[in-house]
């Protein structure tokens, strides 16, 4: 088994002068095309531009495909005269401010959602894993849930909204959670089950196709892949490849477990909230629950276990210096607790901004 890799992040398309983001007609989208084809995409908002890996065998050609669209994008960007920001939430920007992409697509997202597609102006990191067997894919998904508040902790980048602090280390999944069809999805026993759902959804014309199914973790509708979609767009490209490398170990790990005969415990959905919305509100600082002990614990002790878990798969995946690097992660803090330093040091949101645009292309 290969487990191979795909990496999507949006940007924020910020403007040097006044630090917000800006409705820019999706310039960048059009001049970056030419260089990179389809790996950047317009999103519903003018001020985010997607990208996306091509399949990536491993950790190290994801590290050049993340550097490159990066680069690449950041380049395209400052030639325009707009910079690029990852955070998960702009620190001040109001969402009523910006404009929509025109797409047919996106007005009829609009039209149905109406306020709550229209302030859904947040930024993520999306990773798939490919798993050709929707079977294994769906076992799979079922026992990963257990584990997406910590990569959810470890990602937090967004603890500003319209010149706000919020209190949460990340609040992008706050605004996420007005949309239908988000957050830990239920447990299928199978295929058959979940398509009956899907089917059901179709024909009572609650979505038109499964892609409108945007929960924290799902089989991807069209790709033979396991897509992770919990996680804040972090600052920097080191920590977005280590993020990517956890979620790679950990389907390493859960198929092998499956292979001999183990399995992961899938716990009730309404438990793994309490340490989504613990993960959202503290980050790595707080305490999440550990369901097999039933008590609270550290959630840095808890990273340690987890990182321990993974420890087998790591050489033969390749991934050893992006799963250490998570050790630098839990001592320097996530982006969230970095742009909140900066924050108390200089009492300033557009200083904050210059440190998410530094970041950014650190490393390119």
């Amino acid at each position: 088994m290969k487990f191979t890799l795909g990496i999507e992040e949006e940007y924020q398309v910020i403007d040097p002068s006044t630090r917000e983001l800006i409705s820019h007609d999706q310039q960048i989208v059009t001049n970056a095309a030419k260089l990179l084809d389809e790996q950047v995409k317009a999103e519903m908002h003018q001020a985010v531009v997607e990208v996306g890996t091509n399949i990536c065998n491993d950790i190290s050609e994801a590290r050049t495909e993340i550097t490159h669209l990066r680069k690449s994008i950041g380049s395209i960007a400052h030639d325009l005269g707009f910079k690029i920001g990852a955070a998960g939430t702009h620190p001040f920007t109001k969402w009523e401010t910006q404009l929509i992409t025109p797409n047919p697509r996106y007005d009829e997202i609009v039209n149905e959602l109406q306020d709550t597609a229209r302030s859904n102006l947040i930024f993520g990191l999306h990773v798939h894993v490919g798993i050709e067997d929707k079977q294994l894919a769906l076992h799979l998904v079922n026992s990963m849930r257990y584990f997406l508040p910590h990569l959810y902790a470890l990602s937090t980048n967004s603890p500003f909204w319209e010149g706000r602090n919020t209190g949460f280390k990340s609040f992008r999944s706050k605004v996420f959670d007005k949309f239908p069809r988000t957050g830990i999805p239920g447990i299928f026993h199978s295929v058959a089950e979940y398509e009956h759902y899907v089917n059901l959804l179709v024909k009572t014309k609650c979505i038109d196709n499964p892609k409108k199914i945007w929960w924290d973790i799902r089989i991807h509708p069209f790709f033979p892949t396991l897509e992770v979609r919990i996680c804040d767009v972090p600052l920097t490209i080191e920590e977005t490849l280590s993020i990517a490398a956890l979620v790679q170990a950990l389907v390493a790990k859960l198929y092998k477990l499956r292979n001999q005969n183990l399995n992961f415990n899938w716990y009730h959905r309404a438990l793994i909230n309490e340490n989504k919305w613990r993960a959202s509100r503290y980050g790595i600082d707080g305490k999440m629950i550990d369901f097999g002990k039933e008590c609270e614990v550290e959630t840095r002790l808890l990273m340690g276990e987890l990182l321990d878990f993974v420890d087998d798969v790591v050489d033969d995946l390749g991934s050893r210096k992006e799963i250490e690097f998570i050790e630098q992660m839990l001592k320097n803090g996530t982006g969230a607790d970095r742009q909140l330093a900066i924050f108390e040091e200089t009492k300033d949101l557009k200083k904050v901004v210059d440190y998410i645009t530094d970041q950014t292309i650190l490393g390119t």
